[in-house]
């Protein structure tokens, strides 16, 4: 583990020159928590994609010394029961060297005022079922667990 102490971490809105090391944290994650091997064209595509079409989300990196330490990817979710948005934390990863060093910390406070400077009704988030060590990370930073199950249908198309 790497010591952060002295030095400045800074929290921002990717950029598009941020998003093959993006798409590495997403893979690396992916492996991590899932055990998937996901297709390293397919994570790049879909980073930029988000990244050329910012009414979907954006991302969140934390980088000291123009180095990116972690990431994490807000998408939007309309509430006609709250009349407002509800941004999802999705995407989170934070390289093994950093952890615990309040690297997710800074990002979710950067997150928590960009979401009040936006009247977002809440910040909501879903994780692999077995991931406690998220969990707890989760239940430390104010999140509650919900009532909620989360169910998926999957669609394949053409990624081409």
């Amino acid at each position: 583990m790497q010591a952060l102490k002295h030095l400045i971490m800074l929290v921002r809105l990717a950029k598009s020159s941020d998003a093959n090391t993006i798409a590495i944290f997403n893979k690396a994650m992916a492996l991590e928590t899932e055990n998937k091997n996901l297709p390293d064209e397919t994570i790049l595509l879909g980073v930029k994609n988000l990244m050329a079409q910012p009414q979907f989300g954006f991302y969140v990196v934390a980088e000291i010394e123009n180095k990116l330490l972690g990431c994490l990817m807000i998408t939007y979710e309309w509430s006609d029961w709250r009349n407002g948005i509800i941004w999802w934390l999705q995407s989170v990863y934070v390289k093994t060297d950093f952890r615990k060093q309040n690297v997710f910390k800074n990002m979710l406070q950067y997150v928590e005022s960009k979401s009040q400077e936006n009247n977002v009704a809440s910040i909501r988030l879903y994780m692999e079922k077995g991931n406690r060590n998220a969990h707890k990370t989760y239940e430390r930073c104010g999140f509650q667990e919900t009532d909620y199950i989360m169910f998926e249908k999957l669609i394949f198309r053409n990624n081409s």
